[in-house]
C-alpha cells in the first residue's frame, strides 16, 4: 500500500496534461467512459492479467473490463463479482469509530493507553485521532520479507495482538504523535481492539452490522480468517517466484494479518455504493463526517490524509475539484475507488496483481482520473 500510495504525485501531476484547459482547434476530447476503457487495457498491457471498473455518475451504471479474469479458462473479469478490497477496510473502521465518536461513547483526543491499556509499548500520548489520520508516529512495517514468502506463508493465521505486536515491539515512534505523518497498518489494527471494546463484538460483526448492513453492502463482508473469494471477479495474482515463472495464484489466502486495515472483500458496487451512503451523511453524523474531511498533507505530493479518507485535489477542466475515497493493496488485488465531494460522480477501479506491476497500477489510478478529467487526443 505504501509503495503505491507514493506514485500518486507523479500521476497527479500528468492528470494535469489530460484536462480541457489544454484543448486546441486539433484536439479532440475522449469521452470519460473510453478513457477509463482505454486504461484499463493498458493496465493489462503492461502486467496486469486482468482490469475492471464500476461507474456511477450522470449518465447512470457503468461497467468495463480488460483481460483476463482467471488464467485456467483465459475467462474474462466479472465488473459485479468480489475481490480483496486491502486497505478501504480502513475507511470501514473510520466509519465505525466515528459512529461511536457521535454516540458519546469515545472522543477523538481520547488517549489510546487509557482507552486501552498496556496495548502499546509507548508511553506518548498517542491519541484516536491520531491513529485514524496516521499521525500516530507508529512505524510503518513490511509484511512479507521476500517475495515467495508471500506464497509459503499464506496459511499463517496471525491474531490481532500478534499484529500489533509486530508492528511495535522493539520499534521506536518515527516522530512524536501529531507531528508528522507515517502511513500504518497497525494504526488501524488497534483501532480494531477500541472498537471491539467500546462495542463488545467481534470487530467483523460491528463494522457489518453498523456499515456494511446500513449502507446497502449486500456483496461484501469482512472474512477474518476464511481464505477464499466466493463469486470472484477475477483470481488474484502475483509473480513471486521470478519473471520467467508464472504467475502464482494467490486469491485463495488467509488473510488474518490485515484483520483491522484490510480485511475487507467486496465488488465496484458496493464501494461505490459505501462511499455514497458516507460522503451525503447516511452512515455518520454531519460534525464527525467534517472531521473525517478535515485533512492534513500526507507527506506524499498531491494526496491528503484525512480520518480514514484520501484526498485528491484535481487540476481546474476537470468534473470535481477533488475526489476522495481510498486505495487498497493486497497480493493479487489492487484497488482505487475514488468519488466527487457530492458522490454523484464515482469511480472504483480494480486489477488482479498489485505488488509486481507497478506499471499496472499506475494505469489502475489513471483509469480513475480519466473518469474525472477529460482526456485529450491530439
Amino acid at each position: 500500500m505504501n509503495r503505491a500510495l507514493r506514485r500518486v504525485a507523479t500521476l497527479a501531476a500528468c492528470t494535469a496534461l489530460f484536462t480541457a484547459a489544454s484543448v486546441t482547434a486539433s484536439a479532440s476530447v475522449v469521452p470519460s467512459r473510453a478513457g477509463v476503457r482505454a486504461a484499463l487495457d493498458v493496465a493489462v498491457d503492461v502486467g496486469s492479467p486482468g482490469a475492471l471498473a464500476g461507474v456511477h455518475d450522470q449518465d447512470g451504471q457503468w461497467y468495463g473490463y480488460s483481460g483476463v479474469g482467471d488464467l485456467r479458462d483465459s475467462g474474462t473479469p466479472k465488473p459485479r463479482g468480489r475481490f480483496r478490497a486491502g486497505s478501504i477496510t480502513k475507511t470501514v473502521v473510520a466509519t465505525t469509530v466515528l459512529q461511536l465518536v457521535g454516540e458519546g461513547r469515545v472522543r477523538l483526543e481520547d488517549r489510546v493507553q487509557d482507552r486501552l491499556p498496556g496495548l502499546l509499548p509507548y508511553p506518548e500520548p498517542i491519541t484516536v485521532r491520531h491513529l485514524l489520520q496516521h499521525t500516530s508516529g507508529i512505524p510503518h512495517t513490511e509484511r512479507w520479507r521476500s517475495l515467495p514468502e508471500i506464497d509459503s506463508t499464506r496459511w499463517r493465521h496471525q491474531s490481532p495482538d500478534e499484529t500489533i505486536r509486530q508492528g511495535t515491539e522493539g520499534k521506536p515512534l518515527s516522530f512524536p504523535p501529531g507531528q508528522g505523518v507515517e502511513y500504518s497498518n497497525t494504526n488501524y489494527a488497534v483501532l480494531g481492539k477500541l472498537v471491539e471494546r467500546l462495542t463488545g463484538e467481534p470487530l467483523n460483526s460491528a463494522l457489518q452490522r453498523r456499515v456494511l448492513d446500513r449502507a446497502g453492502m449486500r456483496d461484501s463482508s469482512l472474512p477474518y480468517r476464511y481464505p477464499h473469494v466466493d463469486r470472484p471477479a477475477a483470481r488474484g495474482y502475483e509473480r513471486l517466484h521470478g519473471p520467467d515463472a508464472p504467475p502464482t495464484d494467490v486469491t485463495d489466502y488467509e488473510m488474518s494479518r490485515f484483520w483491522g486495515s484490510g480485511n475487507l472483500v467486496s465488488t465496484v458496487d458496493d464501494l461505490n455504493r459505501f462511499f455514497r451512503a458516507l460522503l451525503t451523511g447516511g452512515l455518520v453524523p454531519t460534525a464527525q463526517l467534517a472531521e473525517m474531511r478535515a485533512t492534513v498533507p500526507s507527506g506524499i505530493a498531491g494526496m491528503e490524509f484525512g480520518l480514514g479518507l484520501m484526498r485528491i485535489p484535481l487540476p481546474p477542466g476537470c468534473a470535481a475539484p477533488e475526489i476522495w475515497g481510498f486505495n487498497g493493496s493486497v497480493p493479487g488485488y489492487h484497488t482505487w475507488t475514488m468519488h466527487s465531494p457530492d458522490a454523484r460522480r464515482q469511480i472504483t477501479v480494480a486489477i488482479n496483481t498489485n505488488l509486481t506491476s507497478v506499471a499496472a497500477q499506475d494505469a489502475a489510478l489513471q483509469a480513475v482520473f480519466a473518469e474525472f478529467c477529460p482526456v485529450i487526443n491530439t
